[in-house]
Parts: C-alpha cells; sequence; structure tokens
C-alpha cells in the first residue's frame, strides 16, 4: 500500500472508528485475529479505521481493514509517535502523520473519533481508554461509544462497578458511556448502529472535527 501523509481537514465526512491496543500482540494471538476479522468488517462497510500505525493489535486492524475495504474509498489511518527506537508504521496503514508528543497526538485520535474500540493493552491502552472517558463525560467530545473488545475487560469493569461507581465518584448514566464487546461480531452491531446515525446526521449529531478544534490534522 502507497502511504500518504495526512492533509489538515481530513475526510469529516467520513465515519472514522479508533482501534487501541498493544503493541506486543502476536500475530497468532486470539486478539490479534479478533481485532483483524472487526476492522475487515469496518473496511467491508466503508468505514475509516484509525490506530496508532505500529505493529500489534494496530497492525491487525490496519492490514485487516485494508483486507476488507479492497477498492471502496474508506481509508485505513495511522498516527504514529517520534520514539527514540524508531517504529515504522504498518503495512496495513494508507494515511498517516507523525506527532512529536503523545499528548498531541492523542488529542488527535479524538479529533478523528466517531467510535472507539479498546482491545486488550498496557499502560497506553488504559490511558487512551480513561482519556477518551473523560473527555465523553465532561462533554470535550461528543457521546461517541466506547467499546471495550474482549474478556480481559471483564474484571475491570466489575471493579468500576463495585468499587469508584457504589462510592459515587461517577454516576450510572457515565458509566452507560461504556460498552462491553464479547467479539468482533458484537462490536460491529454497536459501531453500525453509531454509523446509522452519523449517516442521518440532524441537529442532535455532533462531530468531534467541529466540537475538538485543533491544529494538527
Amino acid at each position: 500500500m502507497v502511504r500518504i501523509r495526512i492533509k489538515k481537514g481530513l475526510g469529516h465526512k467520513h465515519f472514522h472508528v479508533t482501534i487501541f491496543g498493544s503493541s506486543r500482540i502476536k500475530r497468532n494471538d486470539k486478539y490479534y485475529k479478533e481485532v483483524y476479522k472487526l476492522a475487515k468488517m469496518i473496511g467491508e462497510k466503508g468505514i475509516d479505521v484509525v490506530t496508532g500505525g505500529g505493529p500489534g493489535i494496530m497492525e491487525a486492524a490496519n492490514t485487516g481493514h485494508e483486507a476488507g475495504a479492497k477498492q471502496n474509498g474508506s481509508h485505513s489511518i495511522g498516527l504514529g509517535i517520534v520514539l527514540p527506537h524508531e517504529q515504522d508504521f504498518n503495512k496495513g496503514v494508507g494515511l498517516y502523520s507523525k506527532f512529536d508528543k503523545f499528548s498531541s497526538r492523542l488529542d488527535n485520535f479524538m479529533l478523528l473519533s466517531n467510535a472507539v474500540v479498546i482491545a486488550p493493552g498496557g499502560i497506553g491502552t488504559m490511558l487512551e481508554f480513561f482519556y477518551t472517558w473523560q473527555l465523553v463525560q465532561v462533554k470535550h467530545i461528543c457521546d461517541i461509544p466506547i467499546i471495550l473488545l474482549g474478556d480481559t475487560w471483564k474484571d475491570l469493569v466489575r471493579w468500576l462497578e463495585r468499587e469508584p461507581l457504589k462510592r459515587g465518584f461517577f454516576d450510572k448514566k457515565e458509566m452507560s458511556l461504556i460498552f462491553h464487546a464479547k467479539n468482533a461480531e458484537e462490536a460491529m452491531n454497536i459501531i453500525n448502529e453509531s454509523n446509522e446515525a452519523f449517516k442521518k446526521g440532524g441537529k442532535n449529531f455532533c462531530l468531534n472535527y467541529k466540537k475538538y478544534r485543533l491544529d494538527g490534522i
């Protein structure tokens, strides 16, 4: 795939699904295969996918999308980061941009996202999850679905309900902003529903590229 640097104002008419997850997950891992399957379905629907552009889950998402999209005009996007040990974009990335700071990179994820999928991952993935959730909570970005994919998140969801929710640190409405999907099919059902709302538009529909203005992409 030929990579093209992203230009400012990229495809605000496109529905974008951001997929976060570990760079350390290998190709034979069940979650790599599940994310590949999900991204392929996303590509088949003509929906854009956005990742960090690196290996692991990011590679699964970009290459899966490439396999599904064919020539339907949807984008496989990588938002990379400059690291001491240079990390190249994976082979499925079509459009790309690179950032010097994690904070500006994460802000640009938020600008593009119409739905977010959180696949299994470590510290970076959990940061991305909680950052997205907080911005939706305080209305800095739109009320987009935040989808926790796979069984690895079950205990975290239970803890959120048992501890901070029970103690009143946030309420049930805020808890309802996150979804748990057991597999790619369940995640895709949520994405399809949100995409239908996106296509219908209307006065109540919110776009992050308008709400969360930046000088980046």
